[in-house]
């Protein structure tokens, strides 16, 4: 299959395109920095295009069959638009080169509800505390996305991971269309994640959750490097 994934130098982009190429599918991966793109295969092309360029984004979505977008940015006190504009620029395209397919990443705080068997002091202040404060504008701006995703006719799925850590390999995760108990997902399970919806025919029009069950780090573990900087 042939897909174009923007966020392509993010590592979450950079799993997804890996694990595509590995299983056989052309990959076109979108990024703002090309030559700084770590990966190379003759089924691998590297695209430099900013998704605030519809233009740009036009070039990157004709003649593909599938979209992914694993764009993120860090948390931040100033206005974020870069999930609304860029879906925004990615469904027109799609839409104007009849590409149907496209799953995008949020976060399992837009559920709206605690996840199963979570802890008070998890559901009702550590969580509240970085949805509405750290990462409100980052928040707000993946609603605004959700809500455009929501309003096209494109064959869409968002994949809200949990807080996001590194590991080797895929693991048996979870997937399902509610929110899942645990608090994390590997970068390599929600890869994983988005390249199988990609090019399968699961959960159209869905918000869908992905957790990882295995080899799980600490909470401090994982704030301690993901909250400050970090890119999806």
């Amino acid at each position: 299959m042939k897909l174009a994934i923007f966020g392509a130098n993010g590592p979450t982009g950079r799993q997804a395109t890996e694990q595509a190429v590995t299983e056989g599918h052309a990959v076109t991966a979108v990024t703002r920095h090309p030559e700084q793109f770590p990966l190379s295969h003759p089924r691998l092309q590297v695209l430099g295009a900013d998704v605030f360029d519809a233009g740009a984004v036009q070039r990157a979505v004709a003649g593909q069959e599938a979209v992914i977008s694993a764009l993120g940015v860090p948390y931040s006190r100033n206005p974020v638009t870069v999930y609304s504009e860029g879906i925004t620029h990615i469904t027109q395209a799609m839409t104007k080169h009849g590409v149907r397919r496209l799953v995008c990443v949020s976060s399992t705080v837009l559920f709206g509800v605690a996840a199963p068997g979570e802890t008070f002091f998890f559901r009702k202040v550590l969580e509240p505390f970085i949805a509405r404060t750290m990462g409100r504008t980052v928040y707000d701006d993946m609603r605004r996305m959700e809500e455009i995703v929501r309003e096209t006719d494109r064959a869409w799925t968002v994949i809200r991971p949990a807080g996001l850590f590194d590991t080797a390999a895929v693991s048996d995760y979870q997937v399902a269309a509610s929110r899942l108990p645990g608090r994390f997902t590997s970068r390599a399970d929600l890869g994983n994640a988005l390249v199988r919806t990609a090019t399968g025919n699961r959960h159209v029009r869905a918000f869908v959750d992905v957790r990882t069950t295995e080899g799980i780090p600490s909470f401090l573990d994982v704030v301690r490097k993901e909250a400050f900087g970090s890119r999806k």
